[in-house]
């Protein structure tokens, strides 16, 4: 074995070199007619997720079948211990990829001891905002990049004592030299279609071990919740494959490229014929609110993004807005065709890799469709 194969294998956590065909054994045997349900939550980081499994009698047909549940809130940073249990509030259902059928994974709301949302419970007001302008139809479309790491925090594949080639290779690319961890990138997009994710496609990004997969449309509340278990599984997937996917906004420093959550967004004006006004007038409210956005934008209220909004690597500068059709160096990107047909959607390429999208797509809807100023929800 190369010294290079050795250094690979020993950044790789030891749980994944474990034999998969003894679990494929155990994995194998029929479960009769119960069936196993992980429940899924945001931590009180307001980045991480955590999950835990419990054995129903039946398969659940709908949501409503899901019972509450609980959680030690106090290891989770969401609690003291002396209070410490929290209430678990399924919200939205899917297949289970890891498990399989009839198993389920169940995204759910946190709520404290008095049933009020915790401070990193951001879907109950977003759904709030959805519900309010749900006569608009409003489409929302995620980019969620990512970077691979080995457990020793080291870009996956890169050399452990230096660089790979620099920027240029790597976009959209095809080849060991060129494309970094491509099996884990198929694995997760099976994993997403099987249970039921609205993933529309991925590509390998501009830096290298930079992956990126989108998920959308979806209306409302949905690109939340659909773009939050998608994360699970890359998590999941990943820790199979002993590597660490990180939403780190700029994971390398230097001459590379950051990770954003660029966010689409069009209403059924937008769509219709003459669309492009619409738009317009979108983007002149969001110029009006650029500094606001900017601190929904990431966990740590615009610090993370002042690590990537630079100007430089295909980004804008996180002090100034800016709009242009075909222009991956603006706050707001109108695709061309847009442009060309006046009518569609825009691009928000301001939002971090690890935003918050029940964050991002209510001060989206606030801004664009309802007065931030009056509206409860929106201040």
């Amino acid at each position: 074995m190369s010294s290079q194969a050795q250094v690979d294998m020993a950044s790789v956590s030891p749980s994944s070199r474990l034999n998969k065909a003894v679990r494929q054994q155990y994995m194998s045997l029929p479960q009769g007619d119960k069936c196993q349900v992980t429940y899924i939550w945001i931590d009180g980081t307001g980045e991480g997720l955590r999950n835990k499994t419990r054995t129903l009698d039946k398969e659940p047909e709908s949501i409503e079948e899901i019972p509450e549940w609980n959680f030690d809130g106090s290891s989770t940073y969401q609690a003291e211990g002396s209070n410490s249990d929290m209430y678990l509030i399924p919200v939205c259902m899917f297949r289970d990829p890891f498990t399989l059928d009839p198993n389920k994974l169940v995204l759910c709301e946190v709520l404290k001891y008095n049933r009020l949302p915790t401070e990193s419970n951001h879907r109950a007001s977003c759904n709030k905002v959805m519900e309010k302008m749900k006569e608009h139809c409003m489409w929302f479309g995620m980019e969620q990049e990512y970077t691979l790491l080995g457990t020793d925090g080291h870009p996956f594949s890169w050399p452990i004592n230096g660089y790979p080639s620099p920027q240029g290779p790597y976009y959209c690319g095809v080849g060991a030299n060129n494309a970094y961890g491509r099996d884990i990138v198929e694995c997760h997009y099976k994993a997403c279609l099987y249970a039921g994710i609205k993933i529309c496609g991925t590509n390998a990004e501009v830096m290298p071990s930079q992956w990126e997969f989108q998920v959308g449309p979806c209306e409302g509340i949905e690109m939340g919740d659909h773009l939050w278990v998608a994360r699970f599984l890359l998590h999941r997937v990943c820790e199979d494959f002993g590597v660490v996917a990180t939403l780190d906004p700029k994971p390398i420093t230097g001459n590379w490229n950051g990770a954003g959550c660029h966010t689409n967004v069009s209403t059924k004006q937008m769509r219709e014929e003459d669309g492009l006004q619409y738009i317009e007038q979108a983007i002149e409210k969001l110029s009006k609110k650029h500094m606001e956005h900017i601190r929904m934008y990431d966990p740590r209220g615009g610090q993370d993004n002042t690590r990537r909004l630079t100007g430089l690597h295909e980004t804008s500068s996180i002090t100034d807005f800016s709009a242009g059709v075909a222009n991956r160096g603006a706050s707001i990107r109108i695709p061309r065709q847009v442009g060309q047909e006046k009518r569609g959607y825009f691009e928000d390429r301001r939002p971090a890799a690890n935003c918050d999208p029940y964050l991002v797509t209510k001060v989206i809807a606030c801004t664009c469709l309802l007065d931030p100023e009056e509206d409860e929800e929106c201040k």
